[in-house]
């Protein structure tokens, strides 16, 4: 951290930590939908509120911020999950046929 400090990288870091975060999460909300339809909602909202709860805990300005950025891009995903089964309804993703729980989540 004293590193990111010295040379004024902080925000450098933080920008990139979370474009890498938001990357993240696409894939796992499409696999997430794919694998367990929309009820999976709620291990993102676990995530979120466990990642808030941890910003609040931590004191380093990085990792407050790192959590923060996890957890709400964790919460953002609740509402991504139920909009990817609306994708996959119109053809725009696959559907899992292993599932079967028409799709319904």
């Amino acid at each position: 951290m004293d590193f990111l400090q010295e040379y004024n990288l902080t925000g450098i870091a933080i920008g990139l930590s979370t474009f890498l975060v938001i990357g993240l999460f696409h894939p796992l909300v499409i696999k997430g939908e794919y694998y367990f339809g929309t009820r999976c909602w709620w291990w993102f909202l676990v995530l979120g509120l466990g990642c808030i709860a941890g910003s609040l805990a931590v004191a380093n300005v990085f990792w407050s911020t790192i959590l923060g950025v996890v957890a709400f891009s964790s919460l953002w995903s609740i509402l991504e999950i139920f909009e990817q089964r609306k994708r996959v309804e119109k053809g725009w993703f696959p559907r899992n046929p292993k599932r079967g729980d028409g799709q319904k989540g």
